[in-house]
């Protein structure tokens, strides 16, 4: 078990919109420590894009690779275990480590991509502009992003604490 390994992963989807296949994909040199960037190259969108790296998520990267990572002359940013080697993880071991993750907090049959979804949510929830939002799940369509971002109003109702002094 790598506890660092799947908070770093978990902190990628969460904190910045990455697929199941871009965490996989990622390279110690797509980091940028001192401008506190991320490139990604190899994207579904087929271009390259220069993310801001959040403080938390760096930070659990950091930790991740000074004391999980192996030792490795691969550049790949995360590996698991196969036949005793290391090899860089796939998108399939990335999903399995965001499931794992969901369920243990409660949240079964989640993915990678509940939380692009839930980055969404928080970020209109927070104000940012649904252009906004596209750029960071680097969408090409507001319609996707839309879908995205689209609120659970009946489900957070239901979840809503009564106002002080109300009635129920």
């Amino acid at each position: 078990r790598k506890p660092r390994r799947g908070y770093a992963i978990v902190r990628c989807a969460l904190d910045m919109g990455l697929r199941a296949g871009e965490i996989a994909n990622l390279s110690i040199d797509d980091i940028d420590w001192r401008e506190g960037t991320v490139t990604m190259k190899g994207t579904k969108s087929r271009r390259q894009d220069i993310l801001p790296l959040p403080m938390a998520t760096g930070q659990a990267l950091a930790d991740y690779l000074q004391h999980e990572r192996p030792a490795n002359p691969s550049r790949a940013l995360f590996f698991c275990r196969r036949e005793s080697r290391d090899i860089p993880v796939t998108t399939h071991a990335v999903q399995n480590v965001i499931r794992r993750a969901c369920r243990r907090v409660g949240l079964p049959d989640s993915g990678s991509h509940l939380l692009r979804h839930t980055l969404a949510c928080r970020l209109v929830e927070n104000g940012s502009s649904l252009k906004e939002v596209a750029d960071v799940l680097r969408h090409r369509s507001l319609e996707t992003t839309r879908i995205y971002a689209k609120l659970d109003t009946p489900s957070l109702a239901e979840v809503a604490l009564p106002w002080p002094g109300s009635e129920s």
